[in-house]
This record gives structure tokens, sequence and C-alpha cells, in this order.
């Protein structure tokens, strides 16, 4: 922090400049608004510094902004900036602060008159900008109570996206040494596409609850897949669809895998509010048959791709066995201790402004992400080491690797998770849960 007073003929201090080094801390040794080492220099700075929310409310402020407008935090913290901005310049303010929230402006600087202790008035100059907390909007969706966290999580995903950082986060995920792939939905693929492709990603997934081929539309001109598809230089994958139709026409699109489930995640409601749904092994084996014609027709082989219902080991193996080349997992890997959902999960409908299909769920830390996936697993529900349960699960059966686990024999057998399961059941371990 710099510092420089400034005082009037008469010696009589006017007010200070002041030049802050902003965000000399890695953001990740960060607890809070405010890193712990740095409190000392929120709280003693000589300007004000006042952090709101996405609604205009005080989150926190420090000892000058209280002492400039002669307040306690109790009248300050947790109330709407609004009330310290006089009546004459709210309306500039708040035009000004929405167009920093909203990413159309990096930063604004205000003139603006603030009520004060004692019918006083202080003239202060802001600068308004945006701090990037990401984990602290995961940390609100994840305090909400179950009853408001919808209609909250529909109000913080109103913000638009902003192109840059998806060209940003797709370079990071690169720079890891990753295969980056990016999920987008028909209706922004158009607008997202030049900065996907610059930040040189390698998959490309469009999806939605249900992706067709042939979309109508009478308001907007709807993506052409086929074409779009063929016009790139990526792998794209497509989804979902839960038909035999409905997926062959996708795989004819030029896609290069299909996401194969409508409904069955843990989180999605879709099934409820729509009235529509396929049970999942049902929809991988008919998209299953589709490949087939499709591969009779041109040589070429989709992948199949299972996205939603899987839960355990069992269950991806189940899924490679009806036809799947691979699955899509949400909640387990939710459950992994490096989630940033802080104990919950939530789909990409549920927070639709109109018509919201997906539920906040909440999970439980059941190991690292690598015991997860790889192991090893301290529980026999067979939600931890997921990749050893298929190759076990293959090695039994006489497998050897995915496709000719495909092959294995397939029966409907309801009785399989209960029969000689009663003392499991009854005491509520292993598969009795």
């Amino acid at each position: 922090l710099v510092q420089s007073e400034h005082r009037d003929a008469n010696g009589t201090f006017v007010y200070t400049r002041s030049v802050v080094l902003r965000e000399f801390l890695p953001r990740d040794e960060a607890d809070g608004l405010v890193p712990e080492p740095l409190r000392w220099l929120f709280d003693e700075a000589p300007v004000g510094i006042v952090f709101l929310d996405l609604h205009g409310r005080v989150a926190d402020c420090n000892r000058r902004f209280l002492k400039l407008l002669g307040l306690h935090s109790d009248a300050v913290v947790g109330r709407p900036i609004a009330e310290r901005i006089s009546l004459e310049d709210r309306a500039d303010v708040a035009a000004q602060l929405t167009k920093v929230v909203m990413g159309t402006m990096r930063a604004a600087h205000l003139e603006v008159r603030m009520p004060a202790a004692g019918h006083s008035e202080v003239a202060a100059s802001a600068y308004a900008s945006r701090f990037e907390d990401a984990d602290g909007v995961l940390a609100e969706i994840a305090s909400q109570p179950t009853e408001k966290a919808t209609q909250r999580m529909q109000e913080l995903y109103q913000e638009p996206v902003r192109p840059e950082l998806v060209t940003q986060r797709i370079r990071e995920i690169n720079e890891a040494g990753v295969v980056s792939c990016a999920s987008v939905t028909p209706q922004r693929t158009e607008a997202l596409l030049p900065h996907i492709l610059e930040g040189e990603l390698d998959i490309l997934v469009i999806q939605g609850t249900v992706v067709s081929a042939e979309h109508v539309s009478t308001s907007v001109e709807p993506l052409n897949l086929k074409t779009f598809i063929r016009s790139l230089d990526i792998p794209v994958l497509v989804g979902g669809c839960s038909t035999y139709k409905a997926a062959l026409h996708l795989m004819r699109t030029g896609a290069a895998g299909i996401l194969v489930g409508v409904g069955p995640g843990h989180a999605c409601t879709t099934r409820g509010v729509l009235g529509i749904g396929v049970p999942q092994a049902t929809a991988i084996a008919d998209v299953r048959a589709a490949r087939m014609r499709h591969l009779d027709e041109t040589g070429v082989y989709c992948q199949v791709i299972a996205d939603g219902g899987m839960a355990t080991g069992g269950d991806i193996s189940k899924a490679i066995v009806c036809g799947a080349d691979a699955v899509m997992i949400g909640s387990p890997l939710a459950a992994a201790a490096e989630a940033p959902g802080q104990g919950y999960h939530w789909g990409m409908a549920t927070f639709h402004p109109t018509l919201p299909r997906g539920a906040r769920v909440q999970t439980v830390v059941r190991g690292t992400l690598e015991e997860i996936l790889l192991g090893p697993a301290h529980e026999n529900d067979g939600r931890l080491n997921l990749f050893g349960a298929l190759r076990t699960s293959m090695a039994t059966c006489g497998y050897v690797d995915i496709k000719e686990f495909q092959k294995a024999e397939v029966m409907v057998a309801p009785a399989l998770q209960t029969e000689g399961k009663s003392l499991q059941k009854a005491q509520g371990v292993g598969m009795g849960h």
C-alpha cells in the first residue's frame, strides 16, 4: 500500500491518495473474501473498501468505510449499498454497477454523495471493479435451504456467459496436459464457436435434454448439425437421445459419439416435469442397434456414451455390456473431496429460467477423486474404485477388453440385487443400503 495525504492551505487533512497492490497472493490460498494474511491490510487501509454481492448487498467492508460514514457495521453489512447512496445518485450508480457485474465494463469511476451519521453527507470518489470469486458463488449455492436453492440458482445463472472466459478455461485445461472437452447447448454453439476454437479445444460436446438432427423452430434458425459438424476439424459428441431412430439420425450428421440418456441422472427431474424418459438399459441397447446399422451403411463406428444413472462400478459394467463404449458420470465425481460443489451436485437444467428440470442433491464425500476412480476402496457398496470394479467384472465374465465385454450375455433379473441378501438389507450394510 502506497499512501499520500492532501491538506489544504491551513494544513487541514482533506483526503488521501492510495495505490493498493491487488491479488499478489494466489487465490487458492485465500480464506473467505479477504485472505487472512491480508486482513490487516484490508482493515487498516486508509481508503474505504466494500465488497458487494450480486444483489448489491454489502458482504463486507473495512473500518475506514465505516468511519467515513460514522456508522457501525450492523447498519451496513448485509444491507443494500443503495441505502448508502443519495437518492439523486442511485440510478446512475446502479446502472454503472450493473455494467461492471455483467462484464460489459471492467471498472467504473463514480463521484457519489453518501448519507452519513448525524444527517450529514459525504462526497466520495468511488472505484468499482468485479471481484472474481467463483468459490464464493458455489458456497452460496451450497448454503441455501432446499426450498430456496432452485430460485437462487436461477438468479445466479442469469448472468450472461462471458466468451473470453470460455477461451481462458479451455487453455487452462490444455496447459494441464490433459484432453480438453467443452459442452455447449445447440442454441449457443455457433455464437461461442470462435472462442472455443481460439482456445484450441480437443473435443466439442453439443448437449441438451434431447437433441435432434431435425430440429424445427419458428423463432430462430436452428443449428444444422450435419453442416456444422462436418465443417469442424475436431470430433463432436451430440446428445442426449434415447431411441433407435433419433440416434441413427444423429450418427448420420457425422457425430463422433452419441450421449444416451434422458432423465436417468441423480439430479435430473425431467421424467417428472416432462413425463419423458426411457430406462437406461433399454436406451443403450436401442442406440447400440442404431450404431450397428450406421456401421453397416457407412463403415464408420460411432461411440455410444451412457450419460446418467451411474452410481457404482456395477452400473458402469452393465452399461458397457448393454452396448456403451464409455459412460458419463456426475454424482460419483461430486462425492470426491476435490469436487467444487461443497457437498452438492446439480445438473445443467436445474437453473433453467422458466422450467427447471433438475434438483440440487446432497452428496456424501466418499474419498478422493483417485480413490473413487482407481481405489483403493474402503467401503463395500461399489462406489469406490470404479475402474477396478469394471476390470474385475470383465475378468470374472472372461473378457479382456471393452469391445469383447459388450458380447457378454444380458438378462433381466429384478431379484439379482436382493437374492440371498436378507441380512445385509436388515442391517443396512453392503447391498442393503
